[in-house]
């Protein structure tokens, strides 16, 4: 079997999942990788064979999304291109982890996909959403990629097509413990907003990861270190808590080893309010941004905010089976939700 498996790189988390399931996709043929977006930091081995600057995030210095940044960064034309171009119909099963232009490409060329990954769980209603929802941001979830068939992942089987995460064998296997650290990944904050506001805290040892730093550095109580992906795991496995963006990957895994999380949405990314929501079932803290409350609020989130430990009904190997399989016990069509253009095509 010839495996197609798009990856979205607006971030650290696709690529993480990929590197962790493509040795079971192997199992059942060659992969080849097209890995989309150009604003991730994690270095990498996948097997790619396609690469696009397709749609990336930026944000601003202050943990706010970027509009103006991502829009000057669009190309439609080389996208679309791109997506007539794409080689989908060499493959015999194509897997696409919230990827535009692979989604655009097959359906032009009317071939089945497997939309898959923490996106593809907002296809149905059950996930949890914030109190006031965005018309805009639930388009964007539901319509930005899609496929024939979806087949989601998130902290609860909110419904049956809906999976457990996807946690690293390298966590899987770690064996917690408590140093008394607080470990920071907020990649969408400067590291001077950061230091600012962390600096407040007196009692507490930080191991900041920063995608400015290029050597480890020590400020106060504050050690700021370069992303890498060993580094964090070990910082996590042994603090007593994450403070992190709420992204989906991350919170996982801290609630998975038993950690304290806090998170801090990106502003303006509707996907990140509803994972907030979600996390917050886990006892998890959310708060608005990085600002002059924040001591107050982590006070509150150490005495108060004891974590629910993330149980896995499934293994990797078990997903990745269904993914291979398709069974329909598992998953469901996309035309259980309208046949809306993406946000490429109407862009087009």
């Amino acid at each position: 079997m010839k495996i197609f498996y798009a990856v979205q790189a607006t971030g650290n988390g696709h690529i993480s999942r990929a590197t962790e399931i493509i040795p079971f996709l192997k199992k059942y043929g060659t992969v080849d990788v097209f890995l989309s977006g150009n604003n991730h930091s994690l270095k990498n081995d996948l097997p790619v064979a396609y690469k696009s600057k397709g749609l990336s995030l930026y944000y601003d210095r202050e943990g706010s999304v970027d509009l103006w940044k991502i829009f000057k960064s669009i190309q439609l034309k080389k996208m679309w291109n791109e997506a007539k171009h794409l080689p989908i119909e060499k493959y015999d099963l194509i897997i696409n982890d919230f990827e535009c232009i692979t989604s655009l490409s097959c359906k032009l060329k009317n071939i089945p996909s497997i939309h898959f990954g923490h996106q593809a769980s907002f296809v149905s209603n059950k996930v949890p959403r914030p109190h006031k929802r965005e018309l805009t941001g639930e388009w964007v979830l539901k319509h930005y990629a899609s496929g024939t068939q979806n087949i989601g992942l998130h902290l609860k089987s909110y419904d049956h097509n809906i999976f457990p995460p996807i946690i690293k064998s390298s966590i899987i296997s770690a064996k917690p413990k408590d140093n008394g650290h607080i470990t920071v990944y907020l990649n969408h904050y400067s590291d001077e907003v950061m230091i600012k506001y962390l600096s407040n805290i007196k009692d507490y040892n930080f191991e900041v990861f920063s995608k400015e730093a290029t050597s480890s550095s020590v400020i106060g109580r504050i050690k700021l270190l370069p992303i890498n992906q060993e580094m964090f795991n070990q910082s996590l496995i042994h603090c007593h808590g994450i403070i992190t963006g709420a992204g989906f990957e991350t919170p996982a895994e801290a609630l998975y080893l038993g950690k304290k999380v806090m998170v801090i949405p990106l502003q303006g990314q509707y996907e990140q309010q509803c994972n907030a929501k979600a996390l917050e079932e886990f006892n998890a803290m959310s708060i608005p941004k990085l600002d002059d409350e924040f001591s107050e609020h982590f006070k509150k989130w150490i005495e108060q905010f004891d974590p629910i430990k993330l149980n896995l009904s499934h293994t990797t190997e078990e997903i990745i089976r269904t993914v291979i399989h398709k069974d329909p016990a598992y998953s469901f069509p996309s035309n259980t939700i309208p046949n809306l253009p993406s946000p490429l095509e109407m862009a087009i």
